[in-house]
């Protein structure tokens, strides 16, 4: 977090990390992720596919264990997907400021796989005062017309439905957007603010899909946004992360 005497500016990092398994070797190696992550010293992490007590990522709880790598003592993480081998795996948030309350909104289409957005409101301090910071967590589904659906459904859901338009919002998760329609037909359309060119996220050896992003509404802009391409966040996930600068 940068201090500057207008405003205050903080990093923050969505990525699908991929359960901590490599997108080409496929190997669980979560120290490649918690090193890539504290390269970019994050004040908000936005994570999909968080794995809790899976065979395949040695039944580790990953939110606390990449959390306490990290020193990101506030966090929150819901279960989208129960394993058939036992665990499950969902959306997870990270934060170096404290948590006031969190909710999961289930964004699931009828007959498909679960699908959620994971909701945290949090407390910044801001030129000598306190402000709320909602921040929003997805990942949305495979087909156009089930991401359609879920993102309408976010949009008109309590809380996202009541909050004043002034009020500092980030939506950030893999949309899975790879025709690129959901920023322009859906959230700019409701007030949201994207940055100007779509980074190729996936896959993360040699990026040529855009189906990763940060949006901003409100009393927040968004100063900065690119991927991290060090050669560490090639190999440690599938996707490679968004790195993004707020300014509040």
């Amino acid at each position: 977090m940068a201090q500057r005497d207008d405003a205050v500016e903080l990093t923050v990092v969505s990525w699908n990390v991929h359960k901590c398994i490599g997108g080409v070797d496929r190997r669980y190696r979560p120290e490649r992720v918690c090193e890539t992550l504290g390269h970019y010293r994050p004040d908000f992490v936005l994570l999909q596919e968080v794995d809790d007590g899976a065979a395949r990522s040695d039944y580790h709880r990953q939110v606390d264990l990449l959390g306490d790598a990290l020193g990101l003592r506030h966090r929150t993480w819901f279960a989208n997907h129960a394993l058939r081998q036992g665990g499950s795996y969902g959306n997870a948030i990270l934060s170096r400021f404290p948590l006031m309350d969190t909710r999961n909104i289930d964004l699931t289409v009828a007959g498909r796989k679960a699908r959620s957005v994971l909701h945290g409101r949090f407390r910044v301090h801001v030129r000598d005062r306190l402000r709320t910071v909602h921040v929003f967590n997805l990942h949305l589904g495979l087909l156009e017309r089930d991401r359609r659906v879920q993102l309408e459904r976010f949009l008109l859901e309590h809380p996202f439905a009541g909050l004043h338009e002034r009020t500092p919002i980030v939506v950030g998760g893999d949309f899975n957007d790879v025709w690129g329609t959901l920023g322009p037909e859906l959230l700019q359309p409701a007030g949201f603010r994207a940055w100007p060119r779509r980074w190729p996220t996936f896959p993360a050896v040699a990026p040529v899909r855009a189906l990763d992003g940060i949006y901003v509404r409100g009393d927040v802009q968004l100063a900065d946004l690119r991927p991290g391409v060090i050669a560490l966040a090639r190999r440690a996930s599938d996707h490679l992360p968004l790195v993004g600068r707020l300014r509040l």
